[in-house]
């Protein structure tokens, strides 16, 4: 690959968030402008090996992007006025492409960056469609890519982001940052995705690897550019908050050899405490916003409490109970009621644990889940009884598909 192409690509993977979102202003369409997007693209590979870099490769990209527009609205059957606003835009860019006008093109990008957010993660979407989406859309990452951090075929992956973007067409669902009890709504799904890729990438559905970190910096990624585009919603704060603290342990919760390594286990020196800072840090805005009872926040603040104990054995567990019965109060689960048992297991005893455990064990969402046998396991085994124990454990081998757990479940079983 020449410089040239390193360049291109470099640039590509910076700006196209940013190229897609202006150029769907103007077409309200995001598949087409996708492809116009693409086409500018192509034509600075064909052209920047032969003429050199320019000045302002994203001010060129977006210039060729925009022409690309013009020329479709003027073979398409859009409106005349269309062709007027995307024409007064390219001449004022053409007229103000030096770089004290970089700031306040900055500033309308941003919002077409926040309309592209909320239209990659609309309702209207089946969840996976709103996830491959964002990651190709927001986040730059190529069909290939997103295929092999979820595990399934490229051409499968191809079809969801195919499907999804015709069913916004279809929808005409509006190129807009929606306002009032509309904008509160699209926000939880918009958190809902990003927490989504963030908990695919801390552990891995399925495959070899523990942890996809690319996956959590994507979501992390689209966490800070979400606090920056909505700094008021208490929620989006809490969201970064918890992504941060949970990846702070990343380097701690893999050995040498990629094994998985669970919290109490983990060596606190390896936590990553400028992270941890900036977790606590995002946790008081989104309290001070008052947020601190919400979802993502009490969440957060469930993380916190492991992240201040510098020993396993300094852990607050009676506060974690107190947070997941709050959590329990405003968004009950049955994924949420496992983990509030398991902080019962270890602040009130691990009959007490096996006890909240058992209270939710025929719930139809648990069949299927390996933690409940594994959960069930650790607290079975802690009270002397190994052979049920044994049982438990080896019945959460057979329903994990991802070789690290299997790895961590077998050595609990010897």
């Amino acid at each position: 690959m020449t410089d040239s192409h390193k360049t291109i690509e470099a640039v590509w993977k910076i700006e196209s968030t940013r190229l897609i979102a202006a150029i769907a202003r103007v077409t309200h369409d995001i598949g087409i402008a996708e492809e116009l997007a693409q086409d500018a693209l192509v034509t600075a590979l064909e052209l920047w090996p032969e003429e050199g870099i320019p000045r302002n490769p994203a001010a060129w990209l977006m210039t060729a992007a925009k022409r690309r527009a013009l020329d479709f609205l003027r073979r398409g059957s859009m409106l005349v006025q269309k062709h007027e606003e995307i024409t007064r835009e390219l001449e004022f860019q053409q007229q103000q492409l030096a770089d004290a006008m970089d700031q306040a093109l900055d500033q309308v990008i941003d919002d077409d960056v926040l309309r592209l957010i909320f239209t990659a993660c609309h309702p209207v979407l089946a969840v996976e469609g709103r996830v491959a989406l964002t990651l190709r859309l927001i986040c730059g990452l190529s069909t290939a890519e997103i295929a092999r951090a979820f595990l399934v075929p490229e051409k499968t992956l191809g079809q969801r982001i195919f499907r999804a973007k015709k069913t916004l067409s279809e929808a005409h669902v509006p190129f807009e940052t929606p306002r009032g009890d509309e904008l509160r709504e699209r926000v939880a799904s918009v958190l809902s995705v990003i927490y989504l890729i963030f908990n695919e990438g801390y552990t891995a559905t399925a495959g070899e690897e523990w942890m996809r970190a690319a996956l959590c910096e994507d979501a992390l990624r689209l966490g800070r550019m979400l606090v920056q585009l909505l700094p008021s919603e208490s929620e989006v704060h809490a969201l970064l908050a918890l992504m941060e603290l949970q990846a702070s342990r990343s380097r701690a919760r893999r050995g040498s050899k990629g094994e998985a390594v669970l919290l109490k286990d983990q060596d606190r020196s390896l936590w990553d405490d400028a992270q941890i800072r900036r977790g606590l840090a995002a946790l008081g805005d989104a309290q001070r916003l008052g947020g601190g009872a919400k979802y993502y926040a009490l969440q957060a603040a469930i993380a916190a409490c492991h992240m201040r104990a510098r020993t396993a054995e300094a852990t607050d567990w009676e506060r974690i109970v107190l947070l997941y019965d709050a959590l329990m109060q405003i968004s009950p689960s049955p994924i949420v009621a496992l983990n509030r048992a398991v902080a019962v297991g270890m602040a009130q005893g691990p009959s007490a644990g096996l006890a909240a455990v058992d209270e939710i064990a025929a719930d139809p969402a648990l069949a299927g889940y390996h933690l409940l046998p594994s959960v069930r396991g650790d607290l079975l085994m802690k009270m002397g009884n190994f052979i049920q124990a044994y049982e438990e454990v080896q019945r959460a081998i057979t329903m994990t598909q991802n070789v690290r757990e299997q790895e961590l479940l077998t050595e609990r079983l010897k």
